[in-house]
């Protein structure tokens, strides 16, 4: 799954009331100080007509009194109240992805979160030379916390004697100029080892090596070969003086943004592929795709961003974790009804599911899908 629906899947056992807010939380001018001073009493007097408990208006206030001054505009802010405490409290780069919300129900909404970041696979950085490199754990979605051993980066230093390649001529120069690259082959090494260490431990679907050209080459040769499958090389020295940063930002970027396309077109092929093929591992509309998940069927959820906006399911106490109905309940509790890609993510994450969310139309006229860990069983037949 995403690891915004992982890292927060342990809230969705948590009990209610949830207060999901979502709102520009960009600082504003001096003759409109939004964030400052007028949202933080909204969002107070909204979760009061929501029923909202007093703590948690207490909190969600107290919150908000944290501006996103020294942030770039547009800001804008995720918030989940329960108990008392501001459980999630993230300030996203960029506008609002749809409406704002402020709602107060059984279960914490993940959907404008997941909205806002809807892929967000992890992404190594690594920048290479002959004594070694510096390798950035980052995630599609901006988000760099998720950072080995919560470092800004993982240094690896190699060997920095005779890294320095000397002018023709001579056989002891040759000799010196072998040792010098057997010196860089063995620090390449080094950082080929980490990078696929890292890659693995963390499932990252790109890794950008740029640096030094012959360090580059280097690296790419000693990778393993299912990183080699995920490199994207940018041709640039990023490790020399006078780089140029911003180049290199807008470079990494659009090899995340072509990953995170190639990604979403793999899995609409998948689904595609199974729909011709008969074989029952797919599942498309909501009726099967719920079926589904009150199976813990579902391997990964495709779902168009504005799905069924306005429509709810029920979300459970225990599996099946949602139903469309209190006769598919299976004997667990109804917390309530919820809005029903709310429902469906947080049963996605209860039962380790992938979600995926797509812009409205990108799955032709079926907002919703899903690919299936095991077959269906046959149709039941029908009544003469």
């Amino acid at each position: 799954m995403t690891h915004v629906l992982k890292d927060h899947a342990h809230l969705f056992e948590r009990p209610g009331p949830w207060t999901t807010i979502y709102v520009d939380g960009s600082t504003g001018t001096v003759d409109g100080l939004a964030s400052d001073e007028i949202l933080p009493r909204s969002i107070a007097q909204e979760m009061k007509a929501a029923d909202a408990p007093p703590g948690d208006i207490e909190a969600a206030v107290t919150a908000l009194g944290r501006t996103a001054k020294g942030l770039p505009d547009p800001v804008t802010r995720y918030l989940l109240v329960n108990d008392g405490t501001a459980v999630v409290d993230e300030f996203l780069p960029g506008d609002l992805v749809g409406l704002t919300v402020t709602a107060t129900g059984p279960i914490p909404d993940l959907t404008p979160l997941v909205r806002h970041s809807p892929e967000d696979f992890a992404y190594l950085v690594a920048e290479v030379g002959h004594h070694g490199g510096e390798i950035y754990l980052q995630y599609a979605d901006g988000d760099e916390q998720h950072i080995t051993s919560g470092a800004p980066a993982s240094d690896i230093e190699g060997d920095t004697m005779h890294t320095r390649k000397l002018g023709s001529g001579g056989w002891s120069q040759r000799n010196r100029q072998q040792h010098a690259e057997k010196v860089w082959k063995m620090n390449s090494r080094e950082v080929a080892s980490e990078i696929d260490r890292i890659a693995a431990e963390h499932d990252a679907q790109l890794i950008v090596v740029a640096g030094d050209i012959r360090a580059r080459q280097l690296v790419a040769d000693e990778v393993s070969q299912e990183t080699a499958a995920k490199l994207g090389i940018i041709e640039s020295n990023t490790r020399a003086d006078g780089a140029d940063e911003e180049t290199f930002n807008e470079q990494v970027q659009a090899l995340v943004a072509r990953t995170m396309a190639e990604r979403q077109q793999t899995l609409l092929e998948r689904l595609a592929e199974k729909e011709g093929q008969g074989t029952r591992t797919s599942a498309v509309g909501r009726g099967a795709v719920v079926t589904a998940l009150q199976q813990a069927q579902v391997e990964s959820l495709l779902l168009e961003a504005t799905a069924w906006d306005g429509e709810t399911l029920l979300a459970l106490d225990a599996a099946p974790w949602v139903a469309a109905s209190e006769a598919e309940t299976a004997g667990a509790v109804v917390l309530g009804e919820v809005p029903a890609i709310a429902a469906l993510l947080r049963a996605a994450a209860l039962t380790d599911a992938e979600a995926t969310m797509y812009p409205s139309g990108a799955l032709q006229e079926r907002p919703i899908a899903a690919l299936l860990r095991w077959p269906t069983g046959p149709d039941a037949p029908t009544a003469a």
